[in-house]
């Protein structure tokens, strides 16, 4: 057996490699190739012995080695050495959150200039497809896992019987491997899918068109990704074309019935050793052309939804084995409905956004669960993110040059981070990176996407208002109308409606309960007589109410103060003067600034602009007198 063994430049030394990247002449080798790279220059070191590393590597499974029991003292996180099938972008950042953690990843890849190359302890140039590569590539790692599941699982179920320690299990990659076998499994343990069928005649995929109607979900069972394996006949007459289009029956297909999905979600689920779980917040993928190009995080969807997802998604993982973290990829139907699409055993497109947004990246997390280590918080860190994938827009030199340009304009706009993959060919439609934004709301990291897409922002009727400014009649619009002129100030959008306590009950009472959901975050309900709008709406809602007492004929306006003032424990409600809504609009500024820091320096400038008005002021009545001043003022 031959084997290709790539060192990776260690990350202590400031001098150059001192080892050279061999040229690929096209051809993948079906086996492995373990020969060291030469030198560089003869005053180079010579590349490690291959018996140095086989002594660093650990066969003993991944749990915490204890310096009191007999075990080996651990020297930083884990001595525990992770094998990693598959070296493309995903092994590519598995390897950046190992390394910040000081631990070894030794990648398995066909190509010798592979993302994870450059950023890996060690890599071995073979095949994850070969069992007996595979089986010698076992022996360097103390963990095995998967970047890809398109690898040889029957190799990793022989290994697991001979004690090696494989994460997820060979169980897991076998059903995910075959979609037709992983739709099955899933309908076993009652998990909400499409409708689907084996088809392997052509009067058996007529038989299913009559069953689901059309348009018609026609897949591969295996090998199918990113839009490819899949097809859509749109009537009978299509179904031929279509099954010649995925390679005849012989390919194995299955049909499903088509879902007119109103959004395409996805829940990133981990799991560890012990089997406890973590899921991270529901996100929303956007397609082009099968391909997922922009994730924003969190997903724009009710509460309810949320918790639907998330339960859907940690009951699918759950009947899976193994650790590590998974992709579930759903969809939310018109009906509110949640039903699975796929999983992927290993992190995903959907969770690149976790490196920069969240607590614990789905790749630190990986890493945590394969190992047994404590799970990370999955909770984002920034209010709001979008990732936005670099797709091959040319081929060979043109697309560099389109990527190129694009990378450009993302390092001038903040909160942006740019991942390139370091692919060696540009292809239409490839992966080659991806970007991600955080900010402080979901219309600012949107905003910012269309500048680095140098388009027309979204219409300002289409944009999700953040304040609602609420009241009881038509009478308190004047008053009403300067909290809504504070708010376009700031640009901060608002929705201004009328919502009576007593007249309309039931609008309140809706208007109130959906005002998170619809991502309301400050809501300013202004009421004159009685008052009882402000505190009604504050025990309906999670959401800051700011209540602005309105000048009534009767009493002035301090029954209404009162009575907003005068709220029970547990239902806080803020005021501010009678008929001052300015000042609501003020406060609804300052609490969105909180974690808003360029609306917080907004908010700064207007109270600079304040004092520096009465300075300025000031300056000239020392200056003027005050006669002369107050003739000024006539």
């Amino acid at each position: 057996m031959h084997a290709r063994f790539l060192s990776a430049p260690s990350p202590a030394s400031a001098a150059p490699s001192p080892y050279v990247r061999l040229a690929f002449t096209g051809a993948l080798p079906r086996r492995a190739c373990w020969k060291p790279r030469g030198p560089a220059s003869a005053s180079a070191p010579p590349p490690r012995p291959l018996h140095s590393l086989c002594a660093r590597a650990s066969m003993q499974p991944a749990s915490p080695a204890h310096d009191g029991h007999g075990g080996p003292p651990v020297h930083g996180v884990s001595n525990t050495v992770i094998g990693v099938l598959g070296g493309g972008q995903l092994g590519k950042m598995l390897c950046h959150a190992a390394s910040q953690m000081g631990i070894r990843i030794v990648i398995l890849d066909p190509l010798p200039g592979c993302p994870a190359s450059s950023v890996c302890d060690e890599h071995v140039i073979g095949s994850f497809n070969d069992g007996d590569t595979v089986r010698e590539f076992a022996k360097r790692c103390g963990v095995l896992t998967v970047e890809i599941e398109h690898v040889d699982a029957a190799t990793l179920e022989k290994l697991e019987k001979q004690g090696v320690d494989c994460e997820p299990k060979a169980s897991t990659i076998t059903i995910i491997q075959d979609k037709y076998r992983q739709k099955k499994h899933f309908s076993r343990y009652e998990i909400p899918l499409p409708d689907f069928m084996e088809v392997d005649t052509l009067r058996s995929i007529e038989e299913a068109g009559e069953k689901f109607g059309y348009p018609l979900m026609v897949k591969s069972k295996r090998l199918a990704y990113d839009g490819r394996g899949n097809a859509v006949a749109k009537n009978k007459e299509e179904l031929s074309s279509v099954v010649a289009s995925l390679g005849g029956f012989e390919r194995g297909l299955y049909v499903e019935r088509w879902t007119p999905f109103v959004k395409e979600l996805s829940v990133i689920v981990a799991r560890s050793r012990d089997n406890s779980t973590v899921c991270y917040p529901v996100v929303e993928t956007v397609h082009k052309e099968n391909i997922c190009h922009v994730v924003e995080a969190p997903a724009d969807v009710s509460n309810k939804i949320k918790k639907l997802a998330t339960s859907v998604a940690e009951k699918a993982i759950k009947s899976l084995e193994g650790a590590g973290v998974f992709a579930v990829e759903l969809f939310l139907t018109e009906d509110d409905q949640i039903l699975l699409n796929e999983v992927a055993p290993r992190p995903h497109n959907s969770g690149h956004h976790t490196i920069e947004s969240c607590y614990t990246s789905q790749y630190e997390q990986h890493i945590r669960a394969i190992l047994g280590l404590p799970l990370g918080d999955p909770s984002m860190k920034a209010p709001a993110a979008i990732m936005y994938n670099i797709l091959g827009e040319d081929e060979g030199e043109a697309g560099f040059f389109l990527a190129h340009q694009l990378i450009s304009r993302a390092l001038t706009i903040p909160g942006t981070s740019v991942h390139w993959y370091a692919k060696p060919e540009m292809r239409k439609q490839r992966k080659m990176g991806h970007i991600t934004i955080v900010g402080p709301s979901k219309i600012s990291v949107k905003s910012r996407l269309d500048n680095l897409l140098q388009r027309n922002s979204s219409d300002p009727k289409e944009v999700s208002p953040r304040v609602a400014i609420i009241m009881g009649s038509q009478s308190d619009l004047p008053v009403m109308k300067d909290a809504e002129r504070v708010l376009k100030e700031f640009d901060i959008p608002c929705e201004l409606t009328i919502v009576s306590a007593h007249r309309t009950p039931e609008r309140m009472y809706d208007y109130a309960k959906s005002a998170k959901d619809r991502g309301f975050e400050v809501i300013i309900a202004g009421a004159g007589g009685a008052a009882h709008l402000p505190g009604m709406v504050a025990s309906l809602t999670p959401l800051p109410v700011i209540g602005v007492p309105i000048k009534t004929s009767t009493l002035s306006g301090f029954d209404s103060l009162l009575s907003i003032v005068q709220m029970p424990k547990g239902i806080p409600v803020a005021t501010v003067a009678i008929g001052i809504a300015e000042n609501a609009g003020l406060l609804a500024a300052r609490i969105l600034a909180a974690r808003d820091p360029e609306l917080q320096d907004r908010v700064t400038k207007y109270q600079d602009d304040l004092r520096d008005m009465v300075l300025e002021t000031a300056e000239r009545l020392e200056d003027q007198g005050p006669e002369e001043f107050l003739k000024g003022m006539d």
